[in-house]
């Protein structure tokens, strides 16, 4: 077994622990297997997940950037919080755009995604969608654990008032956009379904897609980018783009052949490719400059 099959099984094995019912210890006794020594396999694990301490693409005091934590009503008048970038500098009213995290809540990444659309012109808004419950906590294991209990009808309520309270914004053009990784780019599929006629666009990063019956209600411009190996989310792909061509959505499918799910995550170096990651990236702020301006 070379180290890119190695690299394969490994990542087939995390993404099945952190997707799926399987304990940590579980999870450990087989990859210490599959890589032959506990040692070994705690250096896998430590390629594959997020690192918060990676380097972020734009730093937190990034002088072009006025970024904090914020906050604002949910769907039931309760309080969400999240992570808003601002650009200093902008011709106009700019848009706003919801970044929606990954399923180990509102982590170092998310926030530095929300200071790249800022840097591109745009509002980032990166709502903790674990505010209802606490917020997210350092645990990346129980953040997870607390993201398969949500209720994800309230969820994605919490998400359409979000883009309510964007969209009202006077500072603000009016228009909103989302974009979302994995869980998030699920989520942002579902906002896609919920908001109706709110949502101008919706970008989702390798996100499994609701039911095709749920097409129809689409009125958003959707962007969907999939990694080349990711069988669990790309086993909906072509039924869920058949059915939104077939509603006449504005869809736009992109494949990343040989990259991992996550591959635009950079603060995983067994996952990140840094080619499809750019290109993926400059496609989105391409299409939300297109449909937000």
């Amino acid at each position: 077994m070379d180290d890119e099959d190695l690299k394969a099984r490994a990542i087939a094995l995390y993404d099945r622990f952190t997707h799926g019912a399987q304990d940590r210890r579980g999870f450990m006794a087989d990859m210490t297997k599959l890589a032959g020594s506990a040692a070994a396999a705690q250096m896998l694990v430590a390629t594959i997940a997020a690192d918060p301490a990676a380097a972020a693409l734009i730093a937190e005091d990034d002088k072009r950037v006025d970024a904090k934590m914020v906050h604002w009503a949910g769907a039931g008048g309760h309080k969400l919080f999240g992570y808003m970038a601002i650009p200093r500098k902008h011709r106009k009213k700019p848009a706003a755009v919801l970044v929606v995290h990954e399923n180990r809540g509102l982590q170092p990444y998310t926030k530095d995604v929300a200071r790249r659309l800022a840097v591109a012109g745009f509002v980032g808004v990166a709502l903790d969608f674990l505010a209802p419950v606490g917020g997210t906590p350092k645990d990346e294991d129980e953040a997870r654990r607390m993201i398969g209990a949500l209720d994800l009808a309230a969820a994605t309520a919490d998400g359409v008032a979000t883009i309510d309270w964007l969209a009202a914004n006077k500072l603000l053009n009016g228009k909103v956009g989302t974009v979302g990784f994995c869980w998030g780019g699920a989520m942002a599929n579902r906002l896609a379904v919920a908001a109706g006629p709110k949502l101008q666009a919706a970008v989702a990063f390798y996100g499994p897609p609701p039911p095709p019956v749920e097409a129809g209600k689409v009125k958003a411009a959707l962007m969907l980018h999939y990694a080349g190996t990711d069988d669990r989310v790309n086993a909906g792909a072509a039924p869920w783009v058949a059915a939104l061509q077939a509603a006449h959505a504005d869809v736009r499918r992109f494949d990343y052949p040989g990259t991992q799910h996550a591959f635009h995550n950079d603060t995983s170096a067994a996952r990140y490719d840094a080619a499809a990651a750019s290109l993926a990236w400059d496609r989105t702020i391409a299409f939300f400059r297109e449909k937000l301006a």
